[in-house]
């Protein structure tokens, strides 16, 4: 048990320094525009599925926590924390603790169900993954244009900034263009990082 919670302590730090690393590298973002894909996602949600669903609400609250800091450096972000801060915080760092909680309860229901079958449990094991993988960057997109439209999408300094049309594009822009990169990019990495472990940790 103590070896056990052992390695759950080192993979959980593991995610949090790539986590970290990938926010200060553009390893973590690409930006097109106004938009910004994340793939910060990926070490939250491979933490949801290896370690449950507090590891993954952990994980969510660091990537949070950067995306928090990041609103002192961008128009934008200026623009919310000087209308509140507590939006502010519940559209950077509530939304990104759910990404990572919501996903590691996802895995830990699917982690219950054991056919009997070595085919069925394969197809299983590869479901439990890519299921939370599939669900967190959709999560993620849902949760932050949400509060970002409900919150701030009717300020003026914003209205101005885009423009009534402008700012329905952006929003209709980022949840469809953000979704399904990030949708791509966790199922293949997040899900094969999530197997590659398993096998690893078996042996």
């Amino acid at each position: 048990m103590q070896k056990t919670k052992t390695l759950q302590m080192v993979q959980l730090a593991i995610l949090t320094a790539i986590l970290l690393v990938m926010t200060v590298t553009p390893l973590g973002y690409l930006r097109i525009g106004l938009l910004e894909i994340t793939f910060l996602v990926i070490p939250v949600v491979i933490g949801a599925v290896r370690l449950g669903p507090v590891a993954g609400a952990f994980l969510g609250f660091v990537f949070g926590i950067t995306s928090f800091a990041q609103c002192t450096t961008n128009a934008l972000g200026m623009v919310m924390l000087g209308e509140s801060v507590v939006y502010t915080f519940i559209t950077c760092v509530v939304t990104r603790v759910l990404v990572g909680l919501i996903p590691g309860f996802i895995a830990k229901g699917l982690n219950k169900i054991q056919p009997e079958s070595k085919n069925k449990k394969r197809l299983s094991e590869v479901l439990t993954a890519a299921i939370p993988c599939a669900a967190a960057p959709l999560l993620n997109t849902l949760f932050f244009m949400s509060c970002l439209y409900f919150f701030f999408g009717r300020l003026p300094d914003i209205q101005s900034a885009f423009g009534n049309k402008t700012f329905f594009a952006f929003v209709f822009g980022a949840v469809t263009v953000n979704s399904l990169v990030e949708l791509a990019a966790c199922l293949l990495i997040g899900t094969s990082v999530c197997l590659a472990l398993n096998r690893a940790l078996k042996k």
